[in-house]
């Protein structure tokens, strides 16, 4: 009798996958088996491409990012690569622009310049342990471009 539940139950499992495995479908057609689902490329630690990357390389006070100091246009993105096995920032000393925390080996979303001026930053977690310099040039009118 155990035998025969098992037959049973086997045969029913055996007509359910078929089913299954058929698509279920009525047009009498059979369906095609299932392709695997395309598995996702793997996040990336590095945001929409920046004009200027500027590394970070540890809590070594102006050496702590480079180049140092960075001069860009008005206009350009700049973003920061945390190659230090810590979490930094690159926050300007008036506020100007914030990176926010970046992760061992991420790069901050890009920042887009649309200022002159010089503006010293530092990193928000380790104090003014860690400072670099930002100088952003060129004409603020009748160019056309961002920053008026």
């Amino acid at each position: 009798m155990n035998s025969r539940l098992t037959l049973t139950i086997g045969g029913a499992l055996v007509i359910a996958a078929t089913a299954i495995g058929c698509g279920g479908g009525s047009n009498g057609t059979p369906s095609s088996p299932a392709s695997p689902s395309p598995t996702p490329p793997p996040p990336t630690s590095s945001p929409a491409s920046a004009t200027v990357v500027i590394t970070i390389v540890g809590m070594n006070g102006a050496n702590s990012y480079a180049p140092n100091p960075t001069t860009v246009q008005i206009g350009q993105t700049v973003a920061w690569r945390n190659a230090d096995g810590v979490a930094h920032t690159a926050t300007a000393n008036g506020g100007a622009f914030d990176t926010g925390s970046i992760a061992p080996g991420a790069t901050s979303s890009p920042i887009t310049m649309n200022a002159a001026g010089s503006f010293p930053y530092h990193c928000t977690l380790h104090g003014f342990a860690m400072a670099g310099t930002l100088t952003v040039t060129g004409d603020t009118g009748g160019n056309g471009g961002p920053g008026y």
